[in-house]
Formats: structure tokens, sequence, C-alpha cells
């Protein structure tokens, strides 16, 4: 679990890369690059409000594979009010 100030959503990932998706971290927050397709799913997921997972690693990794999960909260009294 990786606590951050802020989250880049970078979409210009290509699928010749050999990756899912790749993340970082940037100073005090996660960049997260993502192809296309999965800029445009996480767009919808957002409108929607719904929960969405990235998965990053290479392709053919196996099951060695890291997570960013975007979630929505229900108690708004622990989130950040600014």
């Amino acid at each position: 679990v990786t606590g951050a100030s802020f989250v880049v959503f970078n979409g210009a990932l290509k699928t010749s890369s050999g990756f899912l998706a790749k993340s970082s971290i940037v100073e005090d927050g996660l960049m997260v690059q993502i192809t296309q397709e999965t800029m445009e799913s996480l767009r919808q997921a957002l409108r929607d409000k719904e929960d969405f997972r990235i998965t990053c690693g290479q392709m053919d990794a196996g099951d060695v594979k890291e997570y960013v999960d975007i979630c929505w909260v229900k108690n708004e009294e622990k989130t950040n009010k600014g």
C-alpha cells in the first residue's frame, strides 16, 4: 500500500512496450502509465463512480503483478475535505 499526495494517469503507454501498465513514485505522488484503451475504461469508471483496478507489470511476468486500485468510499469524514 502506497500513500500519495497526487496521482497522474498517463494514457500514452504503447501496447508494443510489453507492459500491461507501469507505476512509479514521482516526488510525493504516483504516476501510472496506461494504454489508451485502459484510459478510456478508467474515464468511464470515474464517470459511473465505479471502483477500478489497473494491473501493472510485464505482460509475460506470470503471477508477479502489482495493482493500482481506485476505490470510492462511503464515509466522507475520513477523506480530504480540500
